[in-house]
């Protein structure tokens, strides 16, 4: 009897331990699978890209048209097998204040450059590294274009400007627009207007300096990095 009745407690033992296995491993096939499917949603989803702008930027003035360097870094968020295509840059420059009446000019992107110091002329100087053109965004492959913005019949003046720089996506994708402000002092317009010496036209803007991040009204403006 004693017997029969420890054959009955283990046997209850054993499918109740047979019970709780099945449960365990379904309960882990099923973690197992959501983990699967969530991993797979993450990869096929769109790439979250992003645009954060450089604390220079360069200004020029050649013949009877000005010009504008940027180089934004533009990165994918997260992982992602898709990819992000960038199918334009625009830079639009708005005078305000006692300059809202004055023209506003038409910068066109002509094409992406590289900047190299020149030992001869003591300048860092610009080389053409691409026509403007679409390029490709993926988390393995941040980008850095050094963007040159053209604009023709038109030319700096002492100021405050409103601006932004737009990239375009692909597939109808809401745009990439950062906005910034630029301080153009008096002296630094007639640096632009009148370089010396002459070949050494292009001039240094910062949005960083301490003189100006830790007191003015404008602290992120970029402004001449000599004002």
């Amino acid at each position: 009897m004693e017997d029969a009745m420890k054959k009955t407690a283990k046997s209850r033992r054993r499918r109740r331990f047979e019970s709780v296995h099945k449960w365990s491993a379904t309960g882990a096939a099923v973690g197992a699978l959501s983990i699967s499917l969530y991993n797979f949603a993450e990869l096929q989803r769109q790439p979250a890209v992003d645009m954060t702008l450089p604390h220079l930027i360069r200004l020029e003035k050649q013949d009877n048209e000005v010009g504008f360097y940027v180089q934004p870094t533009v990165v994918t968020r997260f992982k992602s097998e898709s990819i992000e295509v960038i199918r334009d840059a625009r830079l639009h420059l708005t005078p305000t204040g006692s300059l809202s009446s004055s023209d506003r000019p038409a910068f066109y992107w002509r094409e992406t450059d590289t900047w190299a110091y020149n030992p001869t002329s003591e300048s860092v100087d610009p080389t053409w590294s691409s026509d403007p053109a679409p390029f490709i965004v993926s988390q393995d492959k941040p980008q850095q274009p050094s963007f040159r913005f053209v604009a023709k019949d038109w030319m700096y003046q002492a100021g405050r400007y409103e601006a932004s720089l737009e990239l375009l996506r692909s597939a109808g994708r809401a745009p990439l627009i950062k906005k910034f402000c630029l301080i153009i002092s008096q002296a630094a317009a007639n640096e632009l207007k009148n370089p010396q010496p002459p070949s050494q036209n292009v001039r240094f803007f910062r949005n960083d300096l301490p003189k100006y991040t830790s007191s003015s009204n404008y602290p992120s403006c970029y402004r001449r990095d000599t004002d």
